[in-house]
């Protein structure tokens, strides 16, 4: 790893071991209830490395995933979103902390709607109070998926997986972000480093499986969205060319009720175009 703030914050950082590998864990002390964060595909919770500087001497925790960032990248290995809730559950038991609000990102979503309907039945084992949701394809029919991500869910995606060069992960990554705010070239070099770690740049067509659950585990996932009993609300860029404003909408119609903010001008990446516009959005929402 050459960026200095991927350095830096892979130093602040430890590895939780669970029955799957290690996964590594950021967290910083503050003010109950924690705030979990939970990035997307293909990505990391160094997404929110500037929204944590931004929550207003809260308590808060994020990870890596299963197969994304530092965590470990087993293979072969069927890396499934039910799992992924699974480990949320072991870091959030390791890390020995009180009530938490919850907010996610893109894949991150899937596995918080999943853990939704774990407290409906029961059967989540920490107390989670309030949830946001952002710029994720959790209802996928209304989602513009990106070519690549629909090659790498096809027969052929061993083949493009082997085939991604880092001129061509900059270029479509580049696509998920606003014209008001293009990817810098320093966060471009630092999300490569991170996708390629432990050779993580082979696996893609192996994570996108994920996309295969929102479809196999929907009426679940979407009765969870209209039916969880606490608040959940949708913090949304609307420039998102993947999770677009047809997303937002069809949440809306699951959830009438559910408070939204909409940030004109951002695209996918909201936590990284505008991190305090973000963060600003998200704790308007969780905060009791």
């Amino acid at each position: 790893m050459r960026s200095a703030s991927v350095r830096q914050w892979c130093d602040g950082g430890r590895w939780v071991q669970t029955d799957l590998g290690k996964v590594f864990v950021r967290s910083g002390p503050g003010e109950s209830p924690t705030v979990l964060l939970l990035h997307g595909y293909p990505s990391s919770c160094y997404d929110f490395r500037q929204v944590v500087e931004h929550l207003g001497g809260r308590a808060w925790v994020t990870m890596d995933f299963l197969g994304f960032g530092l965590s470990d990248k087993p293979r072969p290995h069927r890396y499934s979103l039910l799992e992924q809730a699974d480990l949320v559950q072991t870091v959030i038991a390791a890390a020995t902390i009180g009530p938490v609000v919850l907010l996610a990102h893109d894949m991150g979503t899937s596995v918080t709607t999943e853990l939704l309907a774990r407290d409906l039945q029961g059967r989540l084992p920490f107390e989670l109070r309030r949830v946001v949701l952002s710029n994720g394809s959790v209802i996928l029919e209304r989602a513009s998926l990106r070519p690549i991500q629909k090659v790498l869910r096809s027969p052929l995606g061993p083949v493009a997986a082997r085939l991604i060069s880092r001129g061509g992960f900059n270029r479509g990554f580049g696509k998920l972000f606003s014209a008001e705010h293009p990817l810098a070239l320093e966060e471009a070099q630092a999300q490569w480093e991170l996708l390629c770690y432990n050779d993580g740049n082979r696996i893609p067509h192996l994570l996108i499986s994920y996309l295969e659950e929102r479809v196999q585990y929907a009426q679940r996932w979407h009765g969870a969205v209209r039916d969880w009993p606490k608040p959940l609300g949708f913090v949304w860029g609307l420039a998102d060319p993947v999770a677009t404003t047809n997303v937002l909408a069809g949440l809306r119609e699951l959830r009438p009720s559910a408070d939204v903010v909409e940030l004109p001008g951002l695209g996918h990446y909201p936590q990284i175009e505008d991190p305090k516009a973000y963060a600003d959005a998200a704790l308007a929402l969780l905060v009791e």
